[in-house]
């Protein structure tokens, strides 16, 4: 009698195992149905896909997880939609929280500094691959994936579809962290005023070249000043020839950091970051993984003249050429502002504002026309007067997926299956239709894409073209991103008080990262805390011996060479013949 009850126990439990999986792949059959088109996979495929997330989610159901990121479209719909679907195909709950950028990295750093478990899985930027692979301190997803987490590892995960692994790969070839979404920072201009043929005339009369897209920063200040000072109206409404943000917050740290000294001409030729001076002006020797200095005397170029140019020059066009207010403005705030459609061209854009660019005349958005087609597009970047051939032209931002050593096997292994399903093929075309913030090659391709790239302001061509990879995130030189990207904000924040001078400032900030550089240094020869490739600081020397040595450029005597501008349609047909 105890086996018949036993066998009944063991039917019963079979039966609602069954109709649980049953209930699990209705749930994803209706996600695919109504949510998850387009997508690169038949609908049999995704369902393949969704069938081998319910099984491998098994052991976790009823687990409920936390993972942290930024604010950004892609995310929104991430933690509103995304965490509905995947609870409901695998019973595992998340909590996908949404905060700055500055405070993710805060979390991030607190972890590792305190070993406590804050968050399961963060979407942390590649910029901090330098931190991660000296410090040890996240996962290494190419060892887990092929051991310990080899179970809930999808097996159509295909890492070669991702554009971004290139920027989460450590100096060690291993894969620290795995791309969820990618922008890249370009030009961002009115086409339809620079088409003007009264514009047009106007500033060839004055400056004696075509109003363009701007090659250099000598023809992008001209336009500045054309819009600002000689159009002054258009339409009946005040306008402007630059927009951007200084308030005195994290933001404006990584608006510096982002390549903006690079792409003055601060850094040395080589790719994706410049060897042996990369964009932050921190110097490590090719073959080396250990920084040697930020300042000029240690052959950095943190505050060399190329750097200190940059700073002056966001800080004049700021003045003179932005909104009423825009110095008080911040990252989020800015993005609202050139929405209201006042503004001529912005050097330093975010792909990441293109979902919100592109929404209708209805929701307050005047840089479209009544169907919804952009007044603006999307450009290379022009570079500074130190910048030359070879040398880093902008920044591109992969947000990845980031796992700590300190989170529990048990819920990093749930993190990680909800990472990869955000990112899974099944999902990632609708996503990328919504945040605009591709990550797979086959996403970009699509043929929904196809069609939509001409409401998309260039942002599709882009990504087609073989330009993506010519822009990159922050590089393994930087030995500890949270440590001194706080560094930032504060010092180039006193420029925009007025404090100090951008040379003040850069002196200082460079002599803070030498010191905190120095102090990881110690820490490194003591207690091996960076694995070795922690700091060795060069011993100062002259600065005038390292502009000799391959240290920072010297003073040009012209920092403002004659402007250059390029044609848009052609320069998009370039992109279209690659």
């Amino acid at each position: 009698m105890r086996k018949i009850l036993l066998s009944a126990v063991a039917i019963s439990a079979m039966i609602a195992s069954s109709s649980a999986v049953q209930a699990d792949s209705a749930a994803a059959k209706k996600w695919i149905d109504q949510e998850f088109q387009p997508s690169v996979l038949t609908k049999d495929e995704q369902m393949g896909e969704m069938d081998w997330f319910i099984k491998a989610a098994e052991p976790f159901k009823g687990m409920e997880i936390n993972v942290l990121s930024e604010g950004i479209p892609t995310h929104s719909y991430e933690s509103e939609v995304l965490t509905k679907a995947f609870e409901e195909i695998t019973g595992i709950k998340v909590n996908h929280q949404i905060l700055g950028e500055g405070e993710v990295v805060q979390a991030v750093q607190t972890q590792m500094q305190t070993k406590r478990n804050l968050y399961d899985a963060y979407v942390n930027d590649s910029d901090l691959i330098g931190t991660h692979s000296r410090l040890q301190l996240a996962y290494n997803l190419t060892d887990m994936m092929a051991g310990d987490w080899k179970d809930v590892t999808n097996p159509g995960l295909d890492l070669d579809d991702f554009m971004g692994t290139e920027f989460t790969t450590g100096p060690d070839g291993k894969l620290y962290q795995m791309p969820d979404q990618q922008f890249v920072n370009l030009y961002w201009f009115r086409k339809d005023w620079f088409d003007r043929e009264d514009l047009k005339e106007q500033f060839k009369a004055k400056y004696g070249y075509e109003l363009g897209v701007p090659v250099n920063w000598s023809a992008y200040e001209d336009i500045a000043e054309f819009f600002s000072k000689d159009v002054k109206e258009i339409d009946g409404v005040a306008i402007y020839g630059h927009m951007d943000y200084g308030k005195r917050a994290p933001d404006l740290g990584w608006r510096m950091t982002d390549a903006w000294l690079s792409m003055a001409g601060a850094g040395s030729k080589g790719k994706p970051n410049g060897v042996p001076i990369d964009e932050w002006g921190i110097r490590m020797e090719k073959g080396s993984c250990n920084p040697a200095g930020a300042s000029v005397t240690r052959g950095g170029a943190t505050n060399g003249p190329a750097a200190v140019y940059a700073i002056r020059k966001w800080d004049e066009w700021l003045r003179n050429y932005a909104p009423p207010g825009a110095a008080s403005y911040d990252f989020y705030q800015s993005l609202p502002a050139l929405a209201q459609g006042n503004v001529a061209q912005q050097i330093f854009w975010y792909s990441a504002f293109t979902a919100d660019m592109v929404k209708p005349q209805s929701e307050g958005n005047n840089t479209v026309d009544a169907e919804g087609t952009p007044l603006w597009r999307m450009a290379p970047s022009p570079h500074g007067p130190y910048w030359e051939d070879g040398q880093k032209v902008g920044y591109q931002d992969v947000g990845s997926w980031t796992f700590l050593n300190s989170t529990p096997t048990d819920r990093a292994k749930a993190a990680w299956l909800y990472a990869q399903f955000v990112v899974s093929k099944t999902v990632d075309v609708k996503k990328s239709h919504v945040g605009l913030t591709f990550i797979r090659d086959s996403s970009v391709r699509h043929e929904s894409f196809t069609e939509r790239a001409p409401k998309l302001g260039g942002l599709v061509e882009f990504y087609r073209s073989p330009d993506r990879t010519a822009w990159s995130p922050t590089g393994i030189n930087v030995p500890d991103y949270p440590k001194l990207a706080q560094l930032w904000w504060q010092q180039i924040g006193d420029v925009n008080s007025g404090a100090f001078t951008p040379q003040e400032a850069m002196d200082r900030l460079a002599g803070e990262m030498d010191t905190i550089m120095g102090r990881m240094q110690k820490a490194d020869e003591s207690a091996n805390v960076y694995g070795g490739c922690g700091p060795r600081l060069n011993e100062e020397k002259d600065a005038a011996w390292w502009s000799q040595n391959g240290g920072a450029k010297p003073k040009l005597d012209n920092e403002k060479p004659q402007g250059m501008t390029v044609n848009y349609d052609d320069l998009v047909a370039r992109w279209a013949a690659n």
